[in-house]
């Protein structure tokens, strides 16, 4: 089984305000995935991440990509089979930058 770590190497701070907007927006029903809810920095790369992106990344902490798609979930108005392909691709873009690395 695949675990997905954060690089220890990158810096991240999220936007507490813009991410109690979206929450609440996400409530709503309303589209949220454009609003940057955290940024990561590493070798002089900033990366914004939404709300989706945001919550992938807190749970890069040495869970296997089903557990992560089990916990966000409920979170998300969206099917399984849809979320696990979006969690997969964003994985492989922050895998691709040096934001993560897979374990096995």
């Amino acid at each position: 089984m695949q675990k997905v770590n954060k690089n220890l190497n990158v810096m991240w701070r999220e936007e507490e305000d813009v991410l109690a907007v979206a929450r609440e927006g996400l409530d709503r029903g309303d589209d949220v995935g454009e609003m940057g809810t955290s940024v990561l920095f590493s070798g002089g790369t900033m990366l914004s991440l939404n709300i989706l992106g945001t919550e992938i990344w807190k749970l890069c902490d040495g869970r296997s990509i089903a557990e992560i798609v089990n916990v966000l979930l409920p979170q998300f108005e969206v099917g399984e089979d849809t979320l696990r392909e979006d969690i997969m691709i964003f994985l492989d873009e922050l895998a691709a930058k040096g934001f993560i690395n897979y374990e096995t």
